[in-house]
């Protein structure tokens, strides 16, 4: 199974900009479809993005309704790694930030949107 790495997270003010990374164990990563949650204390884990696979880049990648405009994800299929750019941070951001793919999950970052 795939092993899947998050790092990035933070605390940021808000309006500030964070970048976070997933990046994969597996060298068929381009396969995968990546998926990027999060979850905050109390609520469940809302999905934030969903990058196609590379045979499906076609598709349209998907982003909540709360992130677009502010958040884009992108993949270096090279480094087996993709990348969430987070701007124009608020603080209903902040929450644990994983990543998804074929099944697994990372381990979380935390992201934390304060001033």
């Amino acid at each position: 199974q795939v092993q899947l790495v998050e790092s990035g997270g933070g605390l940021v003010h808000p309006g500030g900009s964070l970048r976070l990374s997933c990046t994969a164990s597996d060298g068929s990563f381009e396969l995968y479809s990546i998926g990027w949650f999060r979850q905050t204390p109390g609520k469940e884990r809302e999905g934030v993005s969903c990058l196609p696979s590379t045979d499906h880049s076609d598709l349209r990648t998907y982003y909540a309704d709360s992130v677009k405009g502010r958040f884009t994800v992108s993949r270096d299929n090279a480094k087996n790694t993709v990348t969430l750019q987070m701007n124009i941070l608020k603080p209903e951001d902040t929450g644990v930030y994983y990543c998804w793919a074929s099944n697994a999950w990372g381990q979380g970052t935390q992201v934390t949107v304060s001033s």
